[in-house]
């Protein structure tokens, strides 16, 4: 017999087993309620019939259905390919998972065949994903509708091009679909088949009327297929009658060679592309020369495209020369706004730190930087991943520096102020975007997100001190002190200080490797009071700085900072707790003399103003309404 509050527990794993008969032994003696009530209450966000459905249980799902009266139509969170779905119907998960059987059972009882998932995702889109052409053909016979969207603007068409999924893509070409519609970023069907390499899919769609239209980024399919390295598919377009103009088969064969370095690392396949285009370019009529050469960019190491084909040869005997003419190849087709543009640059920067070339990487990475904070709205995650690789690297090279006792490299500082104030500025930049109430949701936590890399840059660039009244620890401070002056906060209302100490066990791995390197470091704090932060600010709870150092416990020569700055030791949060109340609350103080607890030697009243101890007195004795408006917070903090 089942123990009663185990019921829902069992049920589940009975169904995702695929075990009717204990099932049915679990549920047939309940009233039919309670049964309507088990099989229709959620566990983990997903139910019984979304469980069966996915995993192929077809009788459990008829049972659940025809006897126990489970609704059809009840979304639920399941797994697929690695990737949470949510709000999923039970008939979007029988498709997806390819059970026939399981959607026409649900299709017979009711299931809306274009229930969406939460990303807007429809039966019909999730056949289309993996291919199940049986199932596409049944939820089309049955009412689904073939240009229903999920919330990008891929159709089915665009998802079963870009599967390349033949006999679907033809499928529903013949039911009139529409070969040409677009995505909201602007990709057809055949910038789809395009991307993925599927030559067979993209002489169909060329068939059925598909056109050589531009994406939001002004890519067209020849392009894609270009940037994704698909060769065979580029050939095919460039020789096309008609089909694309010659400029945009040389800018197609130039691409193609960027791919082919960066890429496939292959200098051979990339030399024969740019060949190809320099054919194109000046052995036919009229020449077609090279846009005028852009400003020679440092990053690039000053590379200047080749114009003379005779030159080509040369690359293969400078194989640096020849990933730096990729750069500035794809810089010049693609733009800077494409993110592809971006993550070549940073990942030939990346490879050269792999090698020990620092000084190139932190070159590149600034022009990666430059580039998508001029491009892209605050707080991308393009921004964000950009800003974090440079935390990584510099806390590698201050570890690497530290166990070597060598400089890497020399400039070091210099480099760390450089990236630490476009962290300032995205920070600056994100906050102004909340600040306008235009945000979305999770902007509030990529600025958060932004706001801790930005203070581990200050935490690594206050690694060692320089000395006072040198110019450097003037650029320094000023530097904290623009930070400072953005009066930057999390979710919670936490600024800078709150951040420093809140945050401090829970990103990167904390830094270097070093045990000479703290976060937060003395340095940082005590340079983040000198240029104004606030150590009596109080986060969303009222909790002080102080009060997330009770909670977080750092060493006590930073609780000591806090203390000399001014920070109030008696200051209440909003569930009445003090510094002492937090710090005692699992441990007697007894114990942590006992222990010689670090923080058995803070000393309340050291720290006891006569100001505090009369507030107190005042808020216990007078209305707080009676008191001056200027001494109202302070005495409500105590």
């Amino acid at each position: 017999m089942y123990v009663k509050m185990d019921v829902k527990k069992v049920m589940y794993t009975v169904v995702r087993e695929g075990k009717l008969a204990r099932l049915k032994e679990l549920l047939e003696h309940r009233e039919k309620d309670e049964v309507v009530k088990l099989v229709s209450t959620t566990s983990h966000g997903t139910t019984p019939l979304v469980i069966a459905c996915r995993n192929g249980h077809y009788d459990v799902a008829e049972y659940l259905i025809e006897k126990c009266g489970a609704n059809v139509n009840q979304p639920g969170l399941v797994m697929f390919d690695g990737e949470m779905i949510e709000r999923a119907p039970p008939l979007w998960c029988a498709a997806a998972a390819g059970h026939l059987v399981l959607v026409k059972l649900l299709v017979k009882n009711g299931a809306r065949v274009n229930a969406t998932t939460k990303t807007l995702s429809t039966p019909l889109r999730a056949a289309c994903f993996d291919g199940h052409f049986d199932i596409v053909r049944f939820l089309v016979d049955h009412g689904a509708d073939i240009e229903m969207a999920n919330r990008h603007g891929h159709t089915s068409l665009m998802i079963a091009c870009y599967k390349s999924h033949l006999k679907i893509v033809k499928y529903l070409l013949t039911l009139k679909a529409n070969v040409n519609r677009k995505s909201i970023k602007g990709n057809t069907a055949l910038h789809d088949c395009a991307e993925s390499g599927s030559l067979e899919v993209v002489k169909v769609l060329l068939k059925h009327g598909a056109r050589m239209d531009v994406d939001s980024y002004g890519m067209s399919p020849l392009l894609t297929a270009a940037v994704t390295g698909h060769k065979h598919i580029v050939e095919y377009f460039i020789s096309m009658p008609n089909l694309v103009n010659r400029k945009e088969r040389i800018d197609a064969l130039e691409l193609l060679g960027a791919t082919y370095v960066d890429k496939k690392r292959d200098m051979m396949g990339a030399l024969e592309c740019w060949k190809e285009a320099m054919n194109e370019r000046y052995r036919s009529d009229p020449v077609i020369l090279k846009p005028r050469p852009s400003p020679l960019v440092a990053a690039y190491d000053f590379a200047r495209e080749i114009t003379d084909p005779d030159a080509l040869d040369g690359l293969l005997n400078d194989p640096d020369e020849m990933r730096m003419q990729a750069l500035v190849i794809r810089e010049r087709i693609l733009g800077p706004a494409h993110p592809d543009t971006s993550y070549y640059i940073r990942y030939r920067g990346a490879v050269y730190a792999d090698g020990g070339m620092f000084s190139r990487c932190i070159e590149l990475w600034n022009y990666a930087l430059d580039m998508q904070q001029s491009m892209l709205e605050p707080l991308d995650p393009m921004t964000q991943s950009s800003l974090f690789s440079f935390t990584e690297l510099f806390s590698f090279m201050i570890g690497r520096q530290i166990n070597t006792g060598r400089r890497v490299p020399q400039i070091q500082r210099e480099e760390l102020l450089r990236v630490f104030r476009k962290a300032v500025l995205e920070v600056k930049l994100g906050k102004q975007m909340l600040d306008k109430g235009s945000a979305r949701g999770r902007d509030i936590a990529y600025l958060n997100r932004v706001l801790v890399t930005t203070l581990h840059l200050a935490s690594l660039l206050t690694h060692e001190m320089p000395e006072e009244d040198t110019a450097e620890y003037s650029a320094l401070h000023q530097a904290l002190y623009e930070l400072v002056r953005v009066n930057p906060k999390d979710n919670n209302d936490r600024t800078v200080l709150h951040l420093v100490f809140s945050e401090r066990n829970t990103i990167f791995g904390a830094g270097p490797r070093s045990p000479s390197f703290r976060f937060p470091s003395p340095h940082l704090i005590k340079a983040l009071i000198k240029v104004g932060a606030d150590v009596s600010a109080r986060d969303a709870t009222g909790s002080t700085v102080l009060h997330l150092a009770a909670m977080f416990h750092p060493p006590t020569d930073l609780v000591n900072i806090l203390l000399d700055a001014g920070a109030h030791i008696d200051a209440v949060n909003k569930m009445g707790s003090t510094f002492q109340s937090l710090i005692w609350s699992n441990t007697a103080y007894e114990t942590l003399v006992r222990n010689k607890h670090p923080y058995a030697s803070i000393y309340p009243m050291r720290y006891t103003k006569l100001t505090c101890l009369a507030a107190r007195v005042v808020r216990k004795a007078y209305d707080i309404e009676s008191v001056p408006k200027h001494l109202q917070d302070f005495v409500q903090m105590h």
